[in-house]
């Protein structure tokens, strides 16, 4: 079987099983454990890039499941919650938990080998990379939907998308927002748009653009 059809293999059981509230309750457990039980697992799940090139290559997959604060994980899972949940709904839980891991351990990645070639180190932590990746594959299967910023401003979701990587763009090139990881971000809209082309066969501009 060539590269390609392995690429673009379907789950032969893809039903739906709320894997989104699977990973909302892992969150929450290792939020617990990290902020209440044993603070110092932190160091051992979160990524950081020296303590990765001393081993602990397992930190790019477990640093999409600690949190820094309780808004930190409350806004994070509320978004999973509601854009994982229809996303998952639409292409089926395996599909889902293919897609959300996926997203996160490569925004993780790359984000890792930025802050090599920059000579940085830092604490990443948070699922917002695999977050905005799961938000880009929403507005693509439900481009008509519109998401109410603040509670109040309806914005469609393709618009979102693009007003969010033109943000996170601009505050990665201009270092503003802190010690937001807007690199891990735009890595997870990457990410989410290169699944979308390869295994999905799904152009999410040109979906937008018939949307308009």
């Amino acid at each position: 079987m060539n590269k390609k059809s392995i690429i673009n293999r379907r789950f032969r059981n893809n039903s739906y099983t709320n894997i989104t509230l699977k990973l909302i309750i892992i969150n929450v457990l290792v939020y617990g454990l990290t902020m209440y039980v044993y603070p110092k697992s932190e160091y051992y799940l979160a990524m950081i890039p020296s303590f990765v090139l001393h081993g602990y290559v397992w930190q790019f997959f477990t640093y999409m499941f600690v949190h820094g604060s309780l808004s930190h994980i409350f806004f994070n899972m509320l978004s999973l919650f509601i854009f994982g949940t229809m996303v998952e709904q639409r292409v089926g839980s395996n599909e889902f938990l293919l897609f959300y891991l996926l997203t996160g351990i490569v925004s993780g990645i790359l984000s890792f080998l930025c802050y090599l070639a920059a000579g940085t180190n830092v604490i990443l932590i948070g699922a917002s990379g695999a977050i905005y990746g799961v938000l880009l594959m929403f507005a693509v299967f439900y481009p008509y939907a519109k998401v109410f910023i603040f509670g109040l401003i309806p914005i469609r979701a393709p618009i979102l998308v693009v007003l969010y990587a033109g943000i996170e763009l601009s505050s990665q090139v201009f270092g503003a927002g802190g010690n937001v990881a807007h690199l891990t971000h735009l890595s997870g809209l990457l990410f989410a748009y290169l699944y979308c082309r390869i295994r999905m066969h799904i152009n999410p501009i040109e979906v937008w653009k018939r949307t308009m």
